[in-house]
């Protein structure tokens, strides 16, 4: 590790809004940790909740979507080698308690801690893990599409909860990061008709490069009261992925279902949803929680991106951006005026200095 500098340029956070560029202490891997050098990493909307809309602590560094390279090892950091190029995977679970057994890993009974207490780190050079957070890279992938594969993996976990067989429909509700790939991967798994709801044009142009059968706004979108619980609309369909997290959409979701269908709430909110109870009863209508990924999520997030059948090209944005252009990204994030996935590589604000 004699070749580790000793210190390195990361993005903190410091308030609601306000990222700043500072040189941190590189981290030492110690026993079973692994160090990459970052090479991409994409902003999700869970970074937009923390750094921007305040969920954050102060002092944190986001980022956990992103590829890099192996850059140093602690004792029995498994097989791992220096320069192996490799994605953050999921957290390491207990693989003992009843739902780590079912195959359900996200729901992990030892798991402990805030939902958003491990914010990533990785908008820095250098970022620890886990050497069983790990995931390597397929030989000849590009590492910036690689850097998909864990916000693709949370997409493909929506669509298992979404119990989506051939021949179903399903409408997507936000086509920001995750909602796009969730449309992404929907079709690439041959669902159709797949609809999209999205308020923003930008967004809803993506989605429609994408492929997306059918394109709206809110506004279109109708909705019955109370009284009229067994109405079913039109455009009804087996399940809905609420990316968003908007409690007005999580809301026109539950009217989009067919008899039998199933809302899944894959964006995060603090505004709590209300729901008719009789249009729940009447048509046994399911509502569940999607959260990260399932058991072989990155596996097959990286065999549909080896495939070729999801276009990157489409969902990231084409010009990459320094450290100091992620409170940027993510105020255009925020507002819409980003559509797209946006990486930051850390080397570009370095090779400027």
């Amino acid at each position: 590790m004699g070749d580790l500098p000793e210190v390195m340029l990361a993005a903190v956070y410091r308030a609601p809004g306000r990222i700043e560029v500072e040189e941190v202490p590189v981290p030492r891997p110690g026993p079973g940790e692994v160090l990459v050098e970052v090479g991409h990493c994409g902003v999700c909307g869970s970074d937009v909740h923390l750094m921007v809309e305040g969920w954050g602590r102060a002092d944190m560094v986001g980022g956990h979507e992103f590829s890099g390279t192996v850059a140093a090892l602690g004792p029995d950091a498994g097989d791992w080698r220096v320069g192996d190029v490799v994605v953050g995977g999921p957290s390491p679970r207990c693989g003992t308690c009843r739902r780590c057994r079912e195959g359900r890993p996200s729901q992990c009974e030892a798991r402990g801690g805030p939902v958003l207490s491990h914010a990533g780190g990785a908008f820095a050079r250098y970022t620890m893990l886990d050497h069983r957070a790990v995931v390597p890279v397929p030989e000849g992938m590009d590492p910036r599409v690689a850097a998909l594969a864990e916000p693709l993996a949370v997409a493909l976990h929506g669509i298992t909860r979404a119990g989506l067989v051939s021949g179903d429909s399903a409408m997507v509700f936000g086509a920001g990061p995750i909602g796009a790939l969730t449309v992404a991967a929907l079709l690439a798994r041959g669902v159709a008709p797949v609809r999209v709801v999205e308020p923003n044009p930008r967004r809803r142009a993506l989605a429609g490069e994408l492929g997306a059968h059918e394109l709206l706004e809110p506004d279109d979108l109708e909705t019955y009261p109370p009284w009229e619980p067994e109405r079913i609309s039109a455009r009804a369909v087996d399940a809905v992925l609420e990316c968003s997290g908007k409690r007005a959409a999580m809301e026109a979701g539950l009217h989009q279902l067919c008899r039998g269908g199933r809302l899944v709430l894959v964006g995060a909110g603090m505004e709590a949803p209300s729901f008719d109870p009789n249009r729940l009863l009447l048509n046994e209508l399911v509502v569940c929680g999607s959260f990260v990924y399932d058991h072989d999520g990155f596996d097959r997030a990286m065999e549909l991106l080896a495939s070729g059948a999801i276009d990157a090209a489409v969902l990231v944005e084409p010009e990459d951006v320094g450290l100091d252009g992620l409170g940027e990204a993510l105020s255009g994030l925020a507002s819409g005026a980003v559509a797209g996935k946006v990486m930051v590589v850390p080397d570009l604000l370095a090779a400027r200095r």
